[in-house]
């Protein structure tokens, strides 16, 4: 059975219909009657690194009327010298770096950067243009444009496009490192340096789509963030094949019936996803993580903000094994660890919430009572370099998996799901940190081994967390909070070294929610549909359908989620998560 599932949510903006444009003649339009004239106008066209700066030089640029243009890259220091300021954050590792602490700035020749500066300023009238990745540093700009990129635009440009890191002729480098690169250090960097300049656009520029971009004005862009703080919304998920990837996701989600598999989707990352917001006839697509960057307060609530910054700290996602194999066995690192290896201020503790279950699907949780440590790392080893296969029966519990089971995975514990089951996934958000310690021997989808981390994971793993204790703290913590008439609620986790709590609603009449001052993220994991609602009509209603993840703000404050259409009359359940206190 099909479901309604959206793949391309949208927040409709009210208010604003006319202040977005479609297509490079609309665009030129705009841009070319706001810098008309005979005095002298400073266009910057700053850019998030990924846009393809030779569309904008051909389709933009070159049509204006200049009288000078700068690419501001001219000045970016050379491949070598970026190497050896990054060396530190890059590491010799295909996977982990180091998280950057660096500005934009130190990226460019502070001389190089002066004469564009002189340049710039030696022009007495005319139209000059400054475009490229950081052009606000030659100029504030009379006119700025800011022409952004989501990073899942950027990993397919990555993998299809031959894309290289910003600084780096690197196109031909493995896809982990290229990816670790733009993790690491260059989406860190260009966060910082854009966050600024989104709160003072004069415009911003879509250019996800080759040669179909959108702009929008940056009063509309503003006024639409802010709308979307005050409402439940949704990112657009994406979803991307796998070794072990399963085939739930494929028929129940109506994705494309040609590929392989489908392993993740990816349904509430802002840091990966897109924001798809709709002004009148155009749709403009941007970074989700622009709204954690420019809204946290309203978006995250005062003690999430105060605890995490601009991040959203809570993830969502689907692993689907139904029809594939095995996740890879893995262990995520203790909070001391990820600090003091990787610079990152948190760990992912996560869980597991069983959405689908074939009948002898079972989770991978924890090690068994009484076995040695070293003789699991040492199978592991021998596993490892191809000399046997690793003892998963001797070594690690394997727990049956059902429809609706919540297994809880705090940091240092070995685990991972087996084939048949489709998981979603609830997490904390630093979601490439995973040490990969056995992956049953598989290559990766582009033919090469996939990397195990059996050295970091040695140095990670609790090995108290054994048989008895998995399933006195781990499996099915199921606690009755309250009910009403038509509702019940469920404590589901997580553990206590966990940042995030979770509750589950049965309920086939009106269920009353509140943020209490907390970003909330749901999803609706039993029922066809569902209405989200304000009880003062402070948002217009918002409909779910199964399996969808939707974010509730802080500053929505009380809300009620009620069976709607194809719900009505079913019980439906909800899966709620947010940061404890």
């Amino acid at each position: 059975m099909r479901t309604t599932y959206n793949k391309f949510p949208e927040v409709n903006v009210q208010g604003y219909d006319h202040h977005a444009w479609q297509g490079w003649s609309s665009i030129h339009s705009v841009l070319n009657t706001r810098v008309s004239g005979s005095a002298k106008t400073v266009l910057i066209v700053d850019c998030y690194p990924g846009v393809r700066l030779d569309e904008l030089e051909q389709q933009l640029i070159t049509t204006l009327d200049t009288a000078l243009v700068l690419n501001i890259e001219s000045a970016r220091r050379d491949e070598q010298a970026l190497h050896d300021l990054l060396a530190r954050n890059l590491t010799d590792d295909r996977v982990f770096g180091v998280l950057s602490c660096h500005h934009l700035d130190e990226f460019f020749d502070g001389d190089k950067l002066d004469q564009l500066r002189q340049q710039i300023d030696a022009v007495s009238e005319g139209l000059v243009v400054v475009y490229g990745s950081g052009a606000a540093l030659a100029h504030p700009g009379d006119v700025l444009v800011y022409a952004d990129l989501p990073r899942w635009e950027i990993q397919q440009r990555m993998r299809h496009d031959g894309l290289g890191n910003w600084g780096a002729e690197n196109q031909d480098e493995d896809i982990l490192r290229r990816y670790k690169r733009a993790f690491f250090i260059e989406w860190r960097v260009f966060d910082k340096h854009k966050t600024p300049l989104l709160k003072r656009a004069d415009y911003l520029l879509d250019t996800t789509v080759e040669n179909s971009p959108a702009m929008v004005s940056g009063d509309a862009l503003r006024a639409g963030l802010q709308q979307t703080t005050q409402q439940p919304f949704r990112v657009a998920p994406f979803f991307d094949p796998g070794v072990w990837g399963g085939q739930w996701m494929k028929q129940r989600f109506d994705l494309d019936p040609s590929a392989p598999n489908y392993a993740w989707c990816f349904d509430c990352v802002p840091e990966e996803n897109s924001l798809l917001l709709r002004f009148g006839n155009v749709r403009i697509e941007i970074p989700s993580q622009d709204l954690v960057l420019t809204c946290p307060r309203p978006l995250l609530g005062e003690k999430v903000h105060a605890r995490f910054g601009a991040e959203f700290p809570i993830r969502f996602d689907f692993l689907d094994t139904i029809g594939g194999q095995n996740l890879s066995f893995q262990v995520h690192p203790l909070t001391e660890y990820i600090q003091q290896q990787f610079g990152m201020h948190y760990t992912q503790d996560e869980s597991y919430y069983i959405l689908e279950a074939e009948p002898d699907a079972v989770v991978y949780l924890g090690t068994k009572t009484g076995i040695a440590p070293q003789d699991m790392l040492d199978d592991l080893r021998a596993a490892g370099r191809g000399e046997k296969t690793f003892d998963d029966e001797r070594f690690v519990n394997q727990i049956p998996a059902h429809k609706h089971d919540h297994f809880l995975i705090p940091a240092g514990t070995v685990h991972c799901s087996g084939a048949g089951t489709m998981v979603l996934e609830i997490s904390a958000t630093p979601y490439i940190f995973t040490f990969k310690l056995w992956d049953w021997g598989r290559l990766g989808l582009d033919g090469l081994p996939r990397p195990v981390h059996l050295d970091h994971g040695q140095q990670v793993i609790d090995w108290q967390r054994d048989t008895q204790w998995v399933h006195d703290n781990l499996v099915n913590r199921i606690e009755p909070i309250a009910e009403g008439e038509g509702w019940r609620e469920e404590r589901t986790g997580m553990h206590e070294r966990e940042f995030i709590e979770t509750r589950r609603h049965w309920f086939t009449a009106p269920v009353t929610h509140h943020t209490h001052g907390g970003v909330n993220v749901l999803n609706l994991v039993e029922g066809a549909q569902a209405v989200v609602e304000s009880p003062s009509g402070a948002f217009a209603p918002f409909v779910v359908n199964y399996a969808e993840t939707f974010i509730i703000p802080a500053a929505v404050g009380e809300y009620r989620i009620s069976p709607f259409g194809k719900g009505i009359g079913q019980q439906l359940a909800t899966i709620k998560a947010w940061v404890r206190g």
